[in-house]
Formats: C-alpha cells, structure tokens, sequence
C-alpha cells in the first residue's frame, strides 16, 4: 500500500488524503479522482504531512531517465508490476531505466540481466477507470477561430500503466496552469493556460506554428529569452546546423517533447479512426444496399453498451466479430459485383497520403540521436511521457496496419507502410525507446460505461469509463509475420529454379569460354515487369526495417535482449522439425494448447520433392529437368524453363498469404509443403473436420499452379482413394476428381481472376465437402438431411476413413508428410480412441461400398471389417501414445 500513497503523493494528494481514499476504493486511479473531485478534502493533515498543492515531477535527466514498470515474463510478484530490485529501492521504484547505464541499482540488475523487467506476459490484464469530460474551447488569434482544448482524460486516455499516468498527469498540471517564472529571479512570471499548449487545431502544422509563436519568451525586465514550457533559458548563441523542421526552439527541453507528440499522436488517432470509421460505414451501407447480411462490428458481449459509445473513436480497437471461413458462400448463382474498385483504391490512397503526411510531420519532434544537424536537447533528455504516448497512441495505429494479412494489400498502400517502416528505425535507435519494440502492446478487450456521478449545481457532469485492457503481441513480433510474407514473395518472384548440374573440372579453354559469356548471359537475364518490381522493391524494404531493428536493439540493449526477442518470433524453419520434441500433456486443455502449438509451427515448409535423379551405367547422371513425387509431374517438367511475369507475381502473393493464415486448430488443420526450387508444386493435407465423418481422418491433394494462374485456377487432384476404390463425397471422386464450383469442376460462381486464392481452395474443401452430412452434396438430395439415406452414406463414410484415411495413411504415410500424421495422432490419440469407440456403436454393420452410388462392394465374408480397423487403429495409438510405433517417412 505505501507504493499507492506514494503515487497519489506525487499527482499532488497529501499523504493522509492518499491513505483515507486507498482505504476507501482499493484502485489507485479510482482514489485519485475521488481526491480530484473533492471527496477528500476535509482530510486533515498529521505528522506534518505534505500539503495538496501539487509538486511536478523532478526534472528528467540523462542519469534518471524514467520508465514504466513491467513485471517479468513469468508474471511472478503477483499485483505488483514493479520490477524486484530489493526493499531499499527510492521514490524512482516505479519507474525504472530500461536498462540504464547510469543509475547504480538499475545497473546492477542490467549486468545480471539485460532485460530484466522489460519483458512481460502476453496474458497480462488490467482495468482502468478513464474519466471523460466535456471539452472547453479557446479562441486563437492565430486562426481567428475557436478551437477545442484537450481535457485531462483525453491525455491520459489508454494508459493502463500507473507509473505514466504519474508522469501525464504531472506534465498536464504544470502545463496548463500556474506561473511560469523568469529564470533570473527578477520577479517577472507569466500565467500559463491550457490554451498555450494544449489546443487542437485541425492541422498539425498548425499546432507546430502556434507553439513556435508562444514558446520563446523574453523577460521585460533581464532581457533574457527563455522557455515557457519549462522555464529555462534559451540560448541564442547555438552554432549547431538548424533542424529540418528550422526551429531549434521547440527542441529545447523535454517537456515540448512530451506536449508535441502527446497532441500529434492524439490528433493522428483521431484521423486514423475517422478514417476506419467511415470506410466501416461505407461498407456497411453498401451491404444493405445489396441487401446482404450486415456484419455487426461489435458483436462481443464485452463491447460498451450505452449512448455514448458511438462518439468514441479511439475504441475502434476493439475487436470485431468473428470473421467467417473464406470457402463458405460458393454455391448458387451470385455473381460479384467488382463495380467501384478503381474509385475506392483512389480514395483509399488519399486516406494513406494523409496519415502518412502526419506521421511523417510528428516523426520530426520523436527523440533521435541521428538528427540531421546534430542530435538536440530534447533528443538527449526524453521525457518520460515520450514512451507513453507511443505506446498508447502510435501503437493503435501501428498494431492495426502490421496485422494486415494481405501483403498485396501492403504493397499497393506502399506510400503509408513506408512512413511506417520509419517510424519502427527510428524508435528502435533510441535507447529510451527501444525497448517498446519487444513490449506486448497493450490493447482494448472490453468497455464499459459508468453511470455519471452527481456534481454539485453548475458543474459539468463527469462520464467514467472501465476499461479492460489485455496484453498482445508487439511491434517487432507482429513485423515478423510480415517478414515471413515477404521472404516467401521473393521466393515466388524468383520463379523455378533448376537444380544446377554437376559441374566436371573444366579446361583452360572452357573456362576462358565461359568468363567471357558472363556479361552476355547477364544482359539476357529476363528483367521484372513494373508490377513484380513493386512488389519485390516493397519485399526487400520490410526485410531492410527488420534487419535495422534488430541491429539497433543489438547496439543500445544487447545481443541478450535480441536473442530473447528472437525466441518468441514466429518462425519459418528451414530446418527439419523435430516432432520428438512434443511431449504429450496430461490435461485436455493443455493438450489442445500443445498441438495448436505444434500445428502452427509446422503448417507451412519448404522440402523437396523431387525423385532422386539415376546414374546410367557409365555413372553420368541424367542431365534432364527432375521428375516429382506429384501427380502433376508431366505438366510440372513441361514448365521447367518456363517465365511468367504475371504467374511469378501472382505465385509470390499467394505464398505471401499462406506462410501464415492456414487455418489451425484442434478440431481441424490444414498443413502445406512446397517444393524449394519449384514452388508452384504444392502438396496439401487437410485434416477432417470435428463433428463429422472425416474426423481426424488425413487427405491429402496434389496441387499445381499451372501456366495460367492466377488467370485460371490451380489444378487440384485428391490422392486419398485407397488405389482408385474409394469416393469419400459425391464431390470426390475415386479418381480423385475434386468437383468445387471455384475449381470450375461444380456449378456456382467460379475463379475470379486475380482475386480468387488457394488459400480459398483449401478452405472451400474442409469446410463445405469434408462436412457433417456429405450425403447433402449430391445435387437433388440436399433436402434430405436426417434421412435413413443419409446417416448410411455417413456410416459408409466413416468406415472408409477409418480404413485409409487413419490406419492407411498412419502405417503408410504419405510424403512428405510422415512425421505430421504421425503426431497428429499422438497428439490427439486419446480423444481419437473415445471418437473410435463411438462411431463402432453408430456403425450400422453393412458392408463397405467404395462408391455409395454403385453396388461394387469390398471383399470382407460376413463382417464389413470395421471393428477390426477400429481396434488396429486403436491399438496403433496407444503405441503411439507410449513410444512404441515407428513409421517409415
């Protein structure tokens, strides 16, 4: 509890104030406007108790740069979010330096660990109560107009770290009243008002021009300039080069700092959730227009309820609903409507110039050492609020834009992801800022209004706010999947590669002959087409930003920080993954937790999917294209030297997307393995859905992007047949024709050039064909659910999977997925026993039809076999479960 008083202490409450309101409302922040709204003052003080008048933050300097306080990745202290230096720690507890080299304790802990502190649990949660009230407004001769005052709780909104809010509040007070006083002593002082420093204008240029106007002062009396947001003199007499911005003025301390980008970021959330607001609007209106069904944007029950939600615009963080799976809805005769798509792609870059003219200005006033003309006063002396307005405002827009899944998207709004790119460098380059970079970004998980409190007569009346904040993944984490994205772009953008022959030791002629066709051979290297150049210019830029983050945290936090950071990073191994490596859990939810965890890490890789190419008899080896374990291998070699700028392209997007939107889960999955030099040769296995005969049954498909893709669709070719017998779905053939209507092999709307993706594909056939009732797919019977009819194609269906699709491909898995379908079944073999034992009482002991719409039958005497499949595949599992049961892979 003295940790609390203690902070009440500082916003300005008396020790005894402090205690009477804690003892009252446990929460620090409740306390604090119970103490601000009067509820408190007849407390008298004891013991010579300091007084209510508020005392500011003692001045920042190099040696004492303050931070929030962070407690360790495993959550140990429980409430307290300090970090544990030991008991004797000063005032400064709270807020701790990020690794600092000044201060005597902090460096004690940075030598024992470099990130102490700095790291914390994504599962972390806080509430906080935000207090909105009612804006003034000031006129400004400046614009000759009136113009909005930031209140209070606008500045300290979305922080739920009690240590900034401290440090916002202190600098808000001193900020927006009381005197500012002639640093010679001589008498004069000038009243400050939140007009001076607080005022939103409609542009920021705007707001930068009238400071420049109000922050110089000059004493009547000593003739001396000095600084009115601190008090301070200035000097005059500054032989370093002008800044960019041409004003050393608003450089001169860190309390401009913390004011600026305080405003700025405040005025860019603002736009940025105009902005998705209204595109919201637009898309909803064109739905009902459509007369399509409207997707409600708040659909959580944690979403704030009440009238004055709607005029909150920082709570568009929030998250939406549940987004639908990209297969469902491909089926009937709706065409698309694509009308509109040139108009709205330029709108929407007048909305990226925009944001990206705003971060560009604001980027100029972010603290760096690297400034043009010499690193100045504010960039040595950060203020302590810098940090906190990052993370609460910056963060809003940058978490939103990093988790873009669609890196074609990216490019095209290249002018907005640029500026952002920077933003990343340069906040990675300062030491005081670094650290944001690794920190999980504190994000809005729920609303809730709070009844206005009653005021005395003439008073405004104060609306409360409890906001639930959650911990998620921070910027370099997001930035990885990006980097994923990108890296597999440019793998699809460098098109096929041949395997290079083995070269023999060549002649003195030859290699003469060859050094002088280098040139030659470089002119006629087939150069990229403007869209493909675009595309990988972007790619190498979001691989360039992460490498310059990484080297900066190497250089201001340590090769420790970064190699910690690294570990948590999602990652495409080019390396083997070792499945030994997960061991099975003993509860359900710890189960399910590991193999999502396991299926993530594996759900995407590149391997090799040649044959392993003949010697002749001489011992030469066979200088043609290779062949492929695929189905497709003729039309495969027949594209072996082949270059398509526009398949290159679309081949690029497409691995961009996959590398980390398959969908995982325990109830189904979908695992993909690319060939490393021929990455149009694709091998899918998409693991039956829960709640349906395909239940953790194995299919795999054969997938080639053919000459025409993405003009056309991808040829898909269903290899889970038991040899050509079995047709699991009247949309799957036992010759493993897959009938889909985006395949153009089933009626309903079909391929869309350049929009329709595989990813579509994939999902279309584990949503809609491996379903809960295939007997419905067949055209004229979909009517027919819950019929006798039915459930025997189900009961059909189920003994096929269990007979190939389990126990077929666990004995014999296919390439090259061995190891996958094997701890796909480990993983799950206790659950996959009980469904086992379930379907054999649901098994209506007729024999096994290997197509239910013919009458040829599987050999089995009088038994269709599928109590002895079930008890070997059962059998197979517990082996699996103890360690006993190899496969050949």
């Amino acid at each position: 509890m003295d940790r609390e008083v203690r902070q009440l202490v500082e916003m300005g409450a008396s020790e005894a104030q402090a205690q009477a309101a804690l003892r009252r409302y446990k929460d620090v922040m409740q306390a604090a406007e119970r103490i601000f709204e009067g509820e408190f003052a007849d407390v008298e003080e004891t013991d010579g108790d300091v007084s209510m008048e508020f005392t500011a933050p003692a001045p920042i300097t190099p040696s004492r740069t303050p931070r929030s306080a962070t407690p360790d990745e495993d959550g140990e202290g429980g409430d307290d979010n300090d970090v544990d230096m030991g008991e004797d720690e000063d005032e400064a507890d709270d807020y701790v330096d990020y690794d600092s080299d000044y201060d005597e304790k902090a460096r004690t802990v940075v030598e024992a660990d470099p990130y102490a502190g700095v790291f914390f649990s994504k599962d972390r949660r806080e509430e906080v109560i935000e207090v909105e009230e009612e804006p003034e407004t000031a006129f400004m001769p400046d614009t000759n107009e009136q113009v909005k005052i930031m209140t209070q709780g606008q500045w300290m909104k979305g922080c739920p770290e009690g240590g900034e809010q401290g440090f916002l509040f202190g600098l808000y007070n001193e900020l927006s009243s009381g005197d500012c006083l002639c640093p010679q002593s001589c008498g004069h002082k000038i009243q400050r008002s939140k007009s001076n420093f607080f005022a939103i204008f409609p542009d920021f240029l705007l707001y930068i021009q009238h400071l420049r106007r109000v922050v110089k002062r000059t004493c009547p009396s000593c003739k001396v300039d000095f600084c009115f947001a601190c008090g301070e003199p200035i000097n005059a007499g500054s032989n370093r080069e002008p800044s960019s911005s041409g004003d050393d003025n608003l450089f001169h301390c860190s309390n401009l700092q913390g004011v600026i980008l305080g405003i700025g970021l405040a005025m860019l959330e603002s736009t940025f959730s105009e902005q998705r607001q209204q595109t919201f609007e637009e898309s909803s209106q064109k739905s009902k227009t459509n007369k399509r069904r409207k997707t409600d944007m708040h659909s959580s029950s944690s979403t704030p309820k009440g009238d004055d939600d709607e005029d909150d615009s920082y709570y568009m963080s929030l998250p939406v609903g549940k987004k639908s799976k990209g297969g469902v809805g491909y089926a009937g005769d709706v065409k698309e409507d694509t009308s509109g798509q040139l108009e709205a792609q330029v709108i929407q870059r007048l909305k990226d110039e925009k944001i990206g003219t705003i971060l560009s200005q604001i980027r100029e006033y972010l603290p760096s050492l690297r400034r043009e003309g010499g690193a100045r006063t504010s960039d040595y002396m950060v203020h302590p609020t810098a940090l906190a307005h990052l993370r609460r405002r910056f963060n809003y827009l940058c978490t939103t834009l990093l988790r873009n899944d669609s890196l074609s998207d990216m490019s095209d709004r290249s002018v907005l992801y640029f500026e952002l790119f920077e933003w990343l460098e340069t906040i990675s380059n300062h030491e005081a800022l670094a650290s944001m970079m690794a920190m999980p970004i504190m994000v809005v998980s729920s609303v809730k209004s709070v009844a206005p409190k009653k005021v005395a007569k003439g008073k405004t009346p104060i609306r409360e706010r409890t906001i639930i904040y959650e911990g998620s993944a921070g910027p370099r984490e997001l930035l990885e999947a990006i980097v994923i994205q990108a890296q597999a772009a440019i793998k699809g953008l460098e098109g096929i590669k041949i395997p290079d022959p083995e070269v023999l030791e060549m002649t003195e002629e030859q290699k003469r002959m060859t050094s002088s066709a280098k040139g030659k051979e470089r002119e006629l290297t087939p150069s990229l087409s403007d869209e493909n150049q675009k595309l990988l210019l972007f790619c190498q830029r979001i691989l360039a930003t992460a490498s310059a983050i990484d080297r900066s945290l190497r250089e201001t936090k340590g090769d420790a920080f970064v190699d910690r950071l690294h570990t948590a990073l999602p990652k495409i191994s080019s390396e083997p993954f070792d499945h030994s490596s997960i061991t099975l859990a003993t509860t359900d939810e710890a189960r399910k937790k590991a193999y999502v965890d396991w299926a993530t890490q594996v759900r995407f890789e590149y391997c090799d999917l040649t044959v392993p190419r003949e010697e002749d008899k001489k011992g030469a080896v066979e200088e043609s294209s290779p062949h492929y374990k695929f189905y497709y291998n003729s039309e495969a070699r027949m594209l072996a030297t082949s270059d398509i700028p526009k398949r290159s392209l679309a081949i690029a997007k497409e691995l961009a997307v996959l590398t980390t939107n398959l969908p995982v889960a325990w109830d189904s999955s979908v695992f993909l393995r690319v060939d490393e030099n021929r990455v149009d040769i694709i091998k899918a296995l998409i693991i039956g859905p829960e709640g349906t005969p395909y239940q953790d049954g194995c299919f795999l498909f054969d997938i080639f992007l053919g000459p025409n893709y993405n003009q056309a669709p991808p040829s898909v070719k269903y290899m889970t047949t038991n040899g050509g017998k079995y047709r699991f779905n009247p949309n799957l053939y036992a010759d493993g024709k897959v009938c889909l209507s985006l395949l153009g092999t089933w009626s309903g709307p079909g391929w869309v050039s350049g929009k329709s993706t595989l990813l579509q594909v994939l999902i279309s056939i584990q949503s809609m064909i491996l379903c809960e009732e295939p007997y419905l797919n067949e055209p004229g019977w979909a009517n027919d659910g819950g019929t006798p009819q039915s459930r025997q194609y189900s009961s059909n269906v189920r003994r096929m999977v269990v007979k190939t699709a389990m126990l077929g491909n666990l004995k014999n898995p296919p390439e090259p997925f061995g190891d996958v379908i094997c701890t796909h079944y480990r993983l799950k073999s206790q659950a996959i026993i009980t469904q086992l034992n379930k379907w054999l009482t649901l098994d209506d002991g007729k024999a096994t039809i290997g197509d239910s719409f013919s009458t040829r039958q599987d050999s089995g005497g009088s038994s269709n076999g599928f109590k002895k499949d079930v008890e070997e595949m059962q059998q197979l599992l517990r082996q699996l479960q103890d360690d006993m049961f190899k496969v050949d892979k």
